[in-house]
């Protein structure tokens, strides 16, 4: 799937899926989008643990070929500038509702965020889900993470519950987002 665009007629972009021949690329731009986001929040060995285990190459192929899990690099210029990661079936991290997509990640680096690019993937993954003909999208998003609550909840995600989120050792709560689709 590759898909192209452009946002204002300024931002082009291209859209294309993850394959295994890319897990360097999909754990550096992991690394670095979730070290660019929460570094500041959190200890830098509770950073290390997290970054260390979630974004490890076997960790990251293994999912990347899960069926019931799919990657899609965002490119502008044709360097990567973010990442969707989206899971059905058993590949959720749970069961949240019925017939639905969950939207595990929406990385963008900090040089592309405010340009319309995490609108772009969030509008992929519903298209993903309605293509699927699934009834509802989820997330989890960090209950301190406010721009990206808002940023969801503008695109009509609402507040169904919460789960805990381990970075390193430290028990963090993500809150349970989900949209209706039908």
């Amino acid at each position: 799937m590759a898909e192209r665009g452009s946002i204002n007629m300024t931002v082009k972009y291209e859209i294309k899926e993850v394959s295994a021949d890319n897990i360097k690329e999909l754990q550096q731009i992991s690394r670095q989008t979730f070290l660019e986001t929460f570094g500041s929040q959190n200890s830098a060995e509770n950073m290390k643990e997290f970054l260390d285990t979630a974004y490890a190459e076997e960790k990251l192929k293994d999912e990347v070929e899960n069926a019931n899990s799919s990657f899609y690099f965002l490119t502008v210029d044709n360097k990567v500038a973010g990442y969707l990661k989206v899971n059905e079936g058993h590949a959720q991290t749970e069961q949240v509702v019925p017939n639905a997509l969950e939207v595990e990640r929406i990385y963008l680096k900090q040089a592309f965020q405010h340009q319309g690019l995490g609108l772009v993937l969030i509008k992929l993954a519903e298209k993903i889900a309605k293509e699927k003909e699934k009834d509802n999208m989820w997330l989890g998003v960090w209950e301190k993470n406010y721009q990206a609550q808002a940023f969801y909840e503008k695109d009509g995600f609402k507040r169904v519950s919460q789960h805990t989120f381990v970075v390193g050792e430290d028990p963090q709560t993500d809150l349970i987002l989900v949209k209706r689709l039908k």
